[in-house]
């Protein structure tokens, strides 16, 4: 299975040749929207058409949730000068980049900044791995990431549970949806440190009692339970924040990409079937036959 990038290659390539340009003594106007999964839209620009200034913007639908859990502050702590406190209009978080000042190795602050959208969602894991460290809380972080799918994650003395709705658009989607969450739960027995994942459709999970949890037919939910194990250093907490947030988006792309393999695979044998039809035929013979005159017909 292909893992999604868990930060935007067109923001990073974008700021990477801009910053070349810049190094090239001939900086380069930009004015650029991007978009993204869950709704999520960049746009790169100048600022007051200053090509030695570069802004980058996003726009998430769900930010207020992820304020609530200490977004601002985490990404001051990663983006430090880089955030401003003029954000741009209809955004949520702006960066500035001087390209008269870049550092050293301006290709890794490319990668930081397209990391964006990733460091967003990972203030809500980073406060809730901390608050397990601590011996946990009954509190549960609810982020509506996209319209009638939520996130939930919440924090106990031994595990941190992140819970995943869905809505699944065709009844097809919900039995394909169910072979991979087969496939996680096969997986685990060749590992035991992976993860525990669970899946339950139609009806929340316990864990959500007295949520706004949705119930219905198109509704799945994807549990993970995570162990002190997954995020115990900071290599394997950086690790498990990349892959996690992205499980969404990874779900419904292979899901998509097996339902093109399905059909691809059914216009194939069609075709052959049909050149087989062809081949079964019958030919027509056709006879000569003369007259007692001497004439020729076909019968």
């Amino acid at each position: 299975m292909i893992l999604l990038e868990f930060r935007n290659k067109i923001i990073e390539e974008l700021l990477i040749q801009r910053f070349k340009s810049a190094a090239g003594g001939k900086p380069e106007g930009v004015d650029i929207t991007v978009a993204d999964f869950d709704g999520v839209l960049f746009h790169v620009s100048n600022p007051d058409g200053d090509k030695n200034r570069i802004r980058i913007s996003i726009s998430l639908k769900f930010y207020n949730d992820l304020q609530q859990h200490g977004a601002d502050g985490y990404l001051q702590s990663v983006y430090g000068d880089l955030m401003i406190g003029d954000v741009e209009s209809s955004y949520d978080i702006s960066l500035e980049v001087s390209l008269e000042n870049l550092p050293s190795n301006p290709d890794e602050l490319a990668k930081k900044i397209a990391l964006l959208k990733r460091n967003c969602f990972a203030s809500v894991f980073e406060k809730y791995f901390d608050v397990q460290s601590k011996g946990g809380e009954k509190s549960t972080a609810i982020v509506h990431y996209r319209e009638q799918e939520t996130m939930y994650v919440s924090a106990q003395k031994d595990r941190v549970t992140v819970i995943f709705s869905t809505i699944f658009t065709d009844d097809d989607d919900v039995i394909i949806g169910k072979v991979f969450m087969q496939e996680f739960k096969e997986g685990r027995r060749g590992s035991q440190t992976a993860p525990q994942v669970l899946f339950s459709h139609a009806e929340p999970p316990q864990e959500l009692e007295g949520t706004d949890a949705l119930t219905g037919a198109n509704v799945g939910y994807i549990t993970f339970v995570l162990f002190p194990r997954h995020f115990k250093d900071p290599a394997t907490r950086e690790k498990t924040i990349n892959l996690i947030h992205t499980f969404r988006d990874y779900l419904h792309y292979h899901i998509k990409c097996s339902k093109a393999y399905l059909h691809s695979r059914m216009r194939a044998r069609t075709t052959a079937l049909l050149k087989v039809l062809n081949r079964a035929r019958p030919e027509v013979k056709v006879t000569e036959k003369k007259t007692i005159s001497g004439r020729t017909f076909r019968k």
